[in-house]
């Protein structure tokens, strides 16, 4: 038996609309400053997660580091109805929500060099052939990355599809705007400390291989932060 959907927001929505946040951008959806205003100079860290799904490590990372700005991208209303309920619930005041297709939001939302971090958490490997432009990563998906990163961001991307795993190496080694923080491996299979999802605890339990990508734009100094 199916249970109700529920609409009611217990506290502050933290959904913005795709067009509201092209529009006023990171700074203006949040209210802080961006790097080279005026104003204050500590800027909060910026950190997207792209297909947040039930939300949980997006919960941990804000819970964690309540001094971090966090946006959270999904194409389901569904689950970014349910995402803002447990936002609402848990008082996390800087994180927001935007239901849409996560490229049109990258190309739409954040100015040149301003994400400190992009989190992709296993995002569905649309495995039939036919169904390959629906994959996330993509080469205009990794050039686009590469413009929204700062010089000290990095891209984290994880997967348990051996085939998407292999085409990610070859999206992510073709685009010469980023480079592999793990090189001369392509991926890891375990990061310690990582957060782990109860989907990624069940892929585990069945036997499936963890693929863990983390780049960085060309040039940028050698360092990785596994957290926010």
């Amino acid at each position: 038996m199916s249970r109700t959907l529920k609409y009611d927001i217990p506290g502050e929505d933290p959904r913005v609309s795709l067009e509201e946040a092209a529009e006023k951008g990171w700074a203006g959806i949040f209210g802080t400053p961006s790097p080279g205003d005026d104003g204050p100079e500590d800027v909060p860290k910026r950190v997207l997660e792209i297909g947040f799904g039930r939300g949980e490590f997006l919960l941990e990372m804000a819970a964690a580091a309540p001094e971090v700005e966090f946006l959270g991208i999904e194409v389901s209303f569904k689950r970014t109805l349910k995402m803002a309920r447990k936002v609402a619930r848990a008082g996390l005041k800087r994180v927001r929500l935007i239901e849409a297709p996560a490229e049109s939001a990258i190309q739409r939302v954040f100015a040149r060099g301003e994400l400190d971090a992009i989190w992709i958490n296993f995002s569905d490997p649309w495995p039939k052939v036919r169904h390959g432009h629906r994959r996330v990563i993509r080469p205009d998906f990794a050039a686009n990355a590469a413009r929204v990163l700062a010089p000290g961001g990095h891209l984290y991307i994880a997967t348990d599809d051996v085939p998407y795993a292999h085409q990610m190496n070859e999206v992510l080694t073709a685009e010469t705007e980023l480079e592999n923080v793990y090189a001369p491996w392509p991926f890891l299979p375990e990061v310690p400390g990582r957060i782990q999802t109860s989907y990624e605890e069940q892929w585990r339990a069945e036997g499936r291989p963890m693929h863990f990508f983390a780049y960085r734009p060309r040039g940028a100094a050698p360092t990785v932060e596994p957290a926010e």
